[in-house]
């Protein structure tokens, strides 16, 4: 990095910061006699995701303004920055992808498909090695492997006698080492295997414990866990070893990786011992003091063997030399600043690589025949379902979502201290179709879950929907029975003659009193407006009961995504024929002529751009906490019926996904006017205006409209399922595909 910063102003970015304080702000630090400044921002941590990016989208605009004097390279060694930056006029944008960081623990759910995002905008890709390179060379034409490199001579230093660290000196020999993080890639069995087999010698690990629970380690007389240390001190621990150690795990996390610390190893002087890690095994695997084992017992021999080489062998050392020889961080560098500045200029040739940057579905698109069946806009539910049935019907389809994520308003991710949790609010699956409950389980394993939400109300958390533990408790009472539960409540109801409001509905059930209490200022905080003046099937969904059950639903199948929406929606949308465009608008497609049939799951008065007027839709405000215990409060959810509490209610993700975790996250919840359309506003007048939309849309042949959006009706998750379904099953028998349905059956219960 500090080669390519004596050309061009290179900025490297650590991860942010979260403050106490209410603003965004940034460090910069320089390092002494080097052009790389370090940027830290720091962000207020009770901001939720879409605030935090722009805070930093504006940060990143701000250093640019303030410390460019041409346009920057964008580097990323994460597809995670990538959201915030990814409106910056560069120089080229280049993806350094040292890892399958999708395969590592607590990954975020969402980073797969901003590594896609990514890989369709970068100039270069570079792969921290072979495998990596394998995985993903058909993703992108200019990719190239860099496996790690050494600085030879600063582990070179442990060839010759060091002062022994302090903390090292104490543990007798034999020393066999292990320096790295210690994280869910070394095989914590293996380790403990091997300090039981070998009790004469002393394992000692260096480096922190990340993403595991230290209470996990192997813990023996013969291993010694020391801590972090600086680069500098590395060549001095190394030479109190007499083997150095590799005993990662063979699993999805360790699949691709190239380890650094091999070459390094390798420079001290000192024979490695390794698990059988496919780059491992390909570039060192013919290098004499390698030693590369499958088992368990296997490492264990390997080990005695690497005790008993000849320390110092110089015709080892020479060998090992000369291989080094071809690895300097010079050369890479070199070969690396080639290829950049080579994109750098074939992005401003009128034939480069800018307008493929535009847009990466651009180059698809082509005066003939559209190259794909169906283009479908919106990676929710109704998308990604009808998405995966045309696709395993033999069509070609290609799925946009202006977000950069699928899932829709159900996508769920693991926060920063590894907690499940839903971005959009609760999502509770539940439905009375078996054909929807099992569509969906060819895509996910379940977990049974029975919803339960209590209301805040006069100082006590009752159970809603109002059942007879509600009544006894709030009016301290001692019915026992259906008959008496139903008679009190008739002796609450008020007489309607003709119910035509949400307020009739609930007045006509149970009164003015629980009315009041219950859903009143509810309703109003949730859509605007007072019950009165709401259709009545804004509280037709809320039933009564005069029994004790307290489930918030009562339907056949309740049940939650035993690893998430989002990996139910990424296994629905992983099969061939199926393409997926991420944070792209509709606007950025519709005139590319990519699709003979589109499917439109956004509002439908965007799509005829608001000609006949704009639908009203109810937005929330989401603000994510984490908390530092198991357990907040007595249900998954809590309604705040009181209109002095701005919020509808709290959400604890735990109850809901099942996660054993020593903390917990919490979401409150405040409806607003403006933001992402949520929830169409029943009222007549609206209803109106979609009609008239409706009435287009019936026009347009090429065009079908599906969703809550599509539709302007609140519908459930389960609901959306089966309309998408049902539009599949429309679509194929309108054009005589009905063989297409059968084999879309097939080929999903394969």
């Amino acid at each position: 990095m500090e080669r390519f910063a004596n050309q061009r102003q290179v900025f490297f970015f650590e991860e942010y910061i979260p403050t106490d304080h209410h603003l965004a702000y940034f460090e910069i630090h320089s390092f002494d006699d080097s052009p790389i400044k370090s940027i830290r921002p720091r962000i207020p941590g009770d901001w939720d995701n879409a605030r935090r990016e722009a805070a930093l989208a504006k940060i990143l605009d701000e250093i640019i303004l303030l410390l460019c004097s041409a346009k920057p390279i964008l580097w990323f060694y994460t597809p995670m920055m990538f959201a915030f930056a990814r409106h910056v006029d560069s120089a080229a944008i280049v993806y350094d992808c040292m890892d399958e960081l999708a395969s590592f623990k607590f990954a975020p759910s969402e980073l797969k498909h901003m590594e896609r995002l990514l890989i369709g905008h970068a100039d270069v890709v570079f792969t921290g090695g072979f495998s990596l390179y394998e995985s993903k060379r058909l993703l992108h034409e200019n990719i190239h492997p860099f496996p790690s490199g050494v600085e030879t001579d600063h582990f070179k230093a442990a060839r010759n006698p060091l002062s022994t660290p302090v903390d090292q000196a104490v543990i007798g020999g034999p020393r066999l080492g292990f320096y790295g993080v210690i994280d869910e890639r070394l095989d914590l069995e293996l380790i403990a295997f091997a300090a039981r087999e070998l009790p004469e010698c002393s394992f000692v690990f260096v480096g922190p414990v990340a993403k595991i629970d230290k209470a996990e380690l192997p813990v023996a007389p013969n291993i010694h866990y020391l801590g972090q240390k600086d680069y500098a001190e590395l060549p001095a621990y190394l030479a109190g070893w007499d083997v150095a150690l590799m005993p990662f795990a063979l699993n999805e996390s360790t699949r691709f990786i190239s380890p650094t610390k091999t070459p390094e190893y390798l420079a001290s002087g000192r024979p490695v011992v390794s698990t059988k890690i496919t780059d491992v095994v390909r570039h060192y695997g013919d290098v004499d003091g390698v030693l590369t084992a499958a088992t368990p017992s296997e490492f264990v021999a390997a080990c005695r063997k690497a005790l008993k080489l000849p320390k110092g062998d110089a015709r080892r050392i020479a060998a090992i030399d000369a291989r080094l020889g071809e690895m300097s961080w010079d050369s890479i560098q070199q070969r690396m600043q080639a290829i950049v500045e080579e994109a750098i200029e074939h992005r401003g040739h009128p034939l480069g690589g800018e307008k493929r940057r535009e847009n990466r579905v651009v180059s698809i698109a082509n005066p003939g025949k559209p190259p794909f069946d169906y283009l479908i806009v919106g990676a929710g539910f109704a998308g990604s379902v009808l998405a995966e049935r045309l696709a395993s019907a033999g069509h070609q389809v290609l799925i946009s979502d202006r977000r950069s994520h699928v899932g829709g308003n159900a996508y769920d991710y693991y926060n920063e201290d590894g907690l499940l949790v839903h971005k959009y609010g609760p999502h509770i699956f539940h439905t009375n179709s078996e054909e929807i409950f099992h569509y969906l389980s060819r895509f996910t394993q379940w977990r049974a879950y029975e919803h339960r939400v209590l209301s805040s109300v006069n100082g006590q958390l009752l159970p809603v929907p109002i059942n007879r533990t509600t009544l006894n408790r709030l009016y301290d009472l001692r019915l026992s029975s259906d008959a008496e539960t139903a008679a009190f409540l008739l002796s609450k109801a008020q007489a309607i003659e003709t119910i035509q409001t949400a307020k009739d509905v609930v007045r006509a059930q149970v009164g003015d009193e629980l009315y009041e209490l219950f859903f009143e200022g509810y309703t109003r905080k949730q859509w605007g407006f007072d019950p009165s003046e709401l259709d009545k099937s804004v509280t037709a969904r809320i039933p009564t009961r005069t029994n004790d059950d307290d489930r918030y639903f009562l339907d056949t199948f309740q049940v939650m995504p035993l690893h998430g929406y989002t990996r139910m929606f990424e296994n629905m949308l992983d099969r061939p024929g199926i393409t997926i465009e991420l944070a792209t608008d509709f606007e950025q497609l519709r005139d590319l002529r990519l699709a003979s049939h589109t499917i439109f799951t956004g509002p439908i008065d965007e799509y005829f751009d608001f000609r006949l007027g704009k639908l009203p839709y109810r937005s929330l405000n989401f603000l994510h906490q984490t908390i530092d215990r198991e357990r907040f409060q007595d249900a998954a959810v809590i309604n705040f019926p009181s209109e002095d509490i701005p919020y509808t209610r709290i959400t604890e993700y735990k109850y809901l996904t099942g996660q054993s975790h020593p903390k917990t996250s919490i979401c409150y919840e405040t409806p607003c006017a403006d933001g992402d359309p949520y929830y169409p506003i029943p009222r007549p007048e609206n209803q109106a205006i979609y009609k008239q939309y409706e009435a287009l849309a019936k026009q347009q042949s090429d065009v079908s409209f599906v969703g809550r959006l599509g539709t302007y009706k609140y519908y459930n998750m389960d609901q959306v399922v089966g309309q998408a379904l049902a539009t599949f099953k429309r679509l194929m028998q309108q054009a005589g595909h009905v063989d297409q349905m059968r084999s879309a059956d097939q080929a999903s219960n394969a």
